[in-house]
């Protein structure tokens, strides 16, 4: 596991977030979790935030230091483990204290909506980074979280790794705020947080660095070679590899992000992800064939795509 972030890392691979494997007890489970990174890696993914996907808003504390304990353990060397921490206070300085014994480089602050105003989430930023000792991820998903005034402070203060941006809008080109921060910081620190289908038009006309994506975990080699097309500015192929994620996440749109792409691992047979935990629920079984068509259509495209052995 890295244990330096660098804004160049953004660049250099798609932001997987995937979901946390456990055992059919409820445990953390060591070799399904291994399953999925080294699936990930293989397929070119060196980063991987454990965030929404892998439901860590309602994670035990009790069990967080064994969580960073795993996931430092299963990626490689050279692959960024971001973990997430909140998205209550009280509880991400409890974190915080728990993850300066690891050496994670950086940290996600989960968002929540509740309880909450911009200037309070600014302050909660600033007094994690006192104790965690090191710049987070800030994590922008709902309008008026955080002002963009606020946001411009903690950057030109250091405090800020990078900021994904995840704001859902029906025209993804008409975004006042995203415009308003990448005028005030700088848009290679900024990640598209919302999967493929935004990505193109958040990388070609706003300048973002990347995108995470939680279909990554499917198709990994896919998704990459969507961010290099981007990188090299070819815009149509990259728009025909979207569409290839387009089934799996009109059902993610549809239904719930985290509950298909944790159903999907398991029903494309990359990895047996275990239940899901409360407070969300299992898919309902009228939507599993449906998920699982999408999601074996996915994978097999993005074998098709790979580069014959020789």
């Amino acid at each position: 596991m890295k244990t330096e972030f660098s804004t160049d890392d953004l660049w250099s691979s798609v932001i997987s977030v995937p979901p946390l494997a456990r055992t059919h007890s409820g445990v953390l489970d060591l070799e399904e979790n291994r399953k999925i990174i080294q699936y990930l890696e293989a397929g070119g993914v060196s980063t991987l935030l454990y965030g929404g996907n892998a439901i860590l808003y309602h994670v035990a504390l009790s069990e967080y230091d064994n969580l960073l304990t795993m996931l430092a353990e299963l990626a490689a060397p050279d692959s960024l483990v971001i973990p997430s921490v909140g998205p209550g206070y009280g509880m991400m300085l409890d974190q915080a204290t728990i993850l300066k014994e690891h050496d994670f480089p950086t940290a996600m602050i989960l968002p929540t909506r509740d309880v909450t105003t911009r200037q309070g989430v600014g302050l909660a930023v600033r007094r994690f980074v006192e104790r965690f000792e090191k710049p987070v991820v800030l994590y922008i998903k709902t309008e008026g979280y955080i002002d963009v005034e606020t946001v411009e402070k903690l950057v030109n203060d250091g405090l800020i790794s990078c900021i994904k941006y995840a704001i859902v809008r029906e025209q993804i080109n008409d975004d006042p705020y995203l415009r308003d921060l990448a005028d005030v910081v700088d848009p290679a620190m900024i990640i598209s947080g919302i999967g493929e289908q935004p990505a193109i038009e958040h990388v070609r006309d706003f300048g973002l660095a990347s995108f995470t994506s939680g279909c990554v975990c499917v198709a990994p080699y896919l998704s990459m070679k969507m961010l290099q097309s981007l990188r090299a500015k070819d815009y149509d192929t990259a728009e025909q590899i979207r569409k290839l994620f387009e089934p799996l996440e009109e059902l993610r749109n549809a239904i719930n992000p985290i509950r298909v792409l944790h159903r999907a691992l398991e029903l494309a047979e990359i990895a047996d992800t275990g239940p899901i935990i409360p407070l969300l629920s299992e898919l309902h079984r009228r939507d599993i064939p449906k998920v699982q068509q999408a999601a074996t259509d996915l994978k097999a495209a993005d074998e098709a795509a790979r580069p014959a052995l020789t």
